[in-house]
């Protein structure tokens, strides 16, 4: 049987998604240990894209396999139960044996949120970067629409050399302005090692007036990560939704 969790977690006290061989603070490590309890065997799951350290998820997507025919509702309950709580599951389902949910997964959403007032945003300070100045929307905006459509993302992104294709199709970027804070969504089809914060970074410094939008176009030209903007800080970022083909 394979089963998906769409998953909810705070990534602040965690050292990223990913299971490490050096720490125990991971969430898919926390996972696998509550199911590996729950369910009498040993139990791994493969994540839709492995989160940094710092950074949340609102919908992240899992699955694993097992032996067993298990009751969605009762393992979803379970979990919440025994999980910690800074992580939650949202659903539980029982989905094709061959589904699996990086391979299968068509793109995902990212959110991205900057505090833009001088209050002190207490009671979110781990899910906002305090930037704390007004920005320039609309050169923003100007600049996200030069990055949408399928493209060489090499210059936003931290990578190393690689051989594999750093090409990627970003779908769509929206800034919301909200009293006090400006929210980034990025849709795409894949995501570079720290792409999105790049890109945040680099809109960031257009709003802020430290760079024209059409700066953006150097970086595609020369693929050249020095010519981006900074990498914003990991606590503003969010997975909010992974996207399936409607059968899987």
């Amino acid at each position: 049987m394979n089963y998906r969790l769409t998953l909810q977690y705070d990534g602040s006290r965690y050292d990223g998604w990913q299971r490490q061989g050096n720490t125990e603070k991971t969430i898919q490590g926390k996972i696998e240990e509550t199911l590996t309890r729950l369910l009498g065997e040993t139990v791994e799951i493969d994540g839709a894209g492995r989160t940094d350290a710092g950074v949340h998820a609102l919908g992240q997507s899992a699955n694993f396999h097992t032996d067993r025919k298990l009751d969605p509702e009762k393992l979803k309950a379970e979990l919440n139960t025994y999980l910690p709580e800074d992580i939650g599951v949202v659903r539980v389902e029982e989905v094709p044996e061959r589904f699996h949910s990086r391979l299968n997964a068509l793109g995902k959403t990212y959110r991205y949120r900057v505090a833009t007032g001088e209050g002190k945003n207490v009671f979110e300070r781990k899910q906002i970067y305090p930037l704390n100045q007004p920005l320039d929307v609309e050169a923003m905006r100007l600049g996200a629409a030069l990055l949408v459509g399928e493209k060489d993302f090499r210059g936003f992104s931290s990578m190393k050399k690689t051989k594999k294709s750093t090409v990627r199709r970003l779908e769509s970027v929206k800034i919301r302005e909200l009293p006090g804070e400006v929210e980034f969504d990025f849709t795409g089809n894949g995501f570079l090692y720290n792409m999105v914060r790049i890109l945040t970074g680099t809109l960031l410094e257009i709003g802020m007036g430290k760079r024209e939008p059409e700066s953006i176009g150097k970086v595609f030209q020369k693929n050249d990560r020095n010519l981006a903007g900074f990498t914003a800080p990991a606590r503003g970022l969010m997975l909010v939704e992974v996207f399936y083909p409607k059968n899987s």
